[in-house]
């Protein structure tokens, strides 16, 4: 089954990884971000070897996007992000996992300190889960 995994946050200035720019994270003894940073690099290179990684890739400042929405029979633009809210799409990962359960051990190794991170399953076209 096929997830995808993405990691919201609110990193000021806007960057990657995104817990160099959290308070919260940077508030963590260094021996704690080791750690976390370490977890992270771990599961990464996991999914990858045992070719459970798909692909992802981080995204830049909300602030840049540009919206798109349905508007008296036409596209209007408009500059993002999409809403005020605490926290942006920082970025995503997918996955290609056995079950669901697989999928929640790996995106609980995602989680971060100030981050949300949302596992989805993915769909076809026709609306069947992957």
């Amino acid at each position: 089954m096929k997830y995808v995994i993405l990691i919201h946050s609110n990193p000021q200035p806007w960057g990657h990884p995104t817990g160099n720019y959290l308070p919260e994270y940077q508030a963590l003894p260094d021996d704690v971000r080791k750690r976390l940073d370490d977890d992270f690099e771990q599961v990464l290179s996991e999914i990858q070897a045992n070719g459970e990684f798909v692909g992802g890739e981080a995204l830049g400042d909300p602030a840049t996007a540009r919206l798109y929405r349905w508007h008296d029979g036409s596209p209007l633009v408009s500059d993002g992000p999409y809403s005020e809210t605490k926290e942006h799409l920082a970025g995503f990962f997918i996955i290609d996992v056995e079950d669901q359960a697989r999928a929640e051990q790996v995106v609980a190794r995602f989680a971060g300190p100030a981050e949300t991170v949302e596992l989805r399953p993915m769909m076809w076209p026709g609306g069947e889960e992957q």
